[in-house]
């Protein structure tokens, strides 16, 4: 008899980044048959037959490389990530208290979006720091993602900066007055359709912000969606 191959999906957990779609890297198990005739089990003898025994109760098992890494902090569960936020006070401002605040007491806006969305257009004098950035790296995991992004038509798919932390304490210290913005904003207000609120790039930054001892961490709640149509101070980069 020929050897018997079994393949068998093994689920993993879905991509912060596209959490619809969900990897199944494949298990492959392959188990050599009483009595195979393949080239390398063909012996004579009881040392034959030991071995083909030992080789059945072994077996042998390949697990696919495209495994998700460890869930990092950002991919924690929102209602996780909500929670802290509301037990550290972190306050939500519209456009306009984000620009009186900005003004007059010394806070800072920090752009959460990618660099090019940043340079095309930002509230003036707000510092960016990407929060997700393009996928780098060629891993089996990050071909799947790509593959992911693209089924979906999204060719330029992006990934958690893993530098994000390290990039804004570079440029605050834990004291700063820092307000977070995207594009939207999310909230964290309860409502009869999302009775937890809705996340968003600049409460996942929030949130891990926080969580690295930032003390004094305001959200723009309607996104910088709302302070250019508020028509507050703009500006953009060549």
């Amino acid at each position: 008899m020929a050897a018997l191959t079994s393949i068998t999906p093994t689920p993993t957990s879905s991509s912060s980044v596209c959490p619809n779609f969900r990897t199944s890297p494949l298990t492959i198990s392959s188990r050599i048959t009483p009595g195979c005739s393949c080239p390398s089990t063909l012996r004579s003898g009881q040392a034959s037959k030991q071995r083909l025994a030992s080789q059945n109760r072994r077996g042998l098992i390949i697990r696919s490389a495209a495994t998700k890494p460890a869930k990092s902090p950002a991919e924690e569960e929102w209602k996780v990530k909500r929670e802290l936020l509301l037990e550290k006070r972190v306050r939500s401002v519209d456009a306009k208290e984000a620009f009186r605040l900005q003004k007059e007491n010394n806070f800072v806006i920090l752009d959460v979006r990618p660099e090019a969305e940043y340079k095309e257009g930002h509230p003036a004098g707000a510092v960016n720091v990407q929060i997700y950035r393009l996928i780098k790296e060629w891993t089996a995991w990050d071909i799947a993602r790509r593959a992911a992004f693209a089924f979906f038509g999204i060719f330029s798919g992006t990934e958690e900066n893993p530098e994000f932390i390290q990039s804004v304490e570079s440029k605050f210290d834990k004291d700063a007055k820092i307000i977070v913005a995207c594009t939207t904003g999310g909230t964290m207000k309860p409502s009869q359709n999302l009775p937890e609120g809705q996340q968003s790039r600049s409460l996942i930054a929030a949130y891990l912000l926080v969580l690295n001892g930032y003390k004094n961490v305001f959200h723009l709640e309607g996104g910088l969606y709302t302070w250019f149509k508020e028509g507050l101070p703009s500006e953009s980069e060549d």
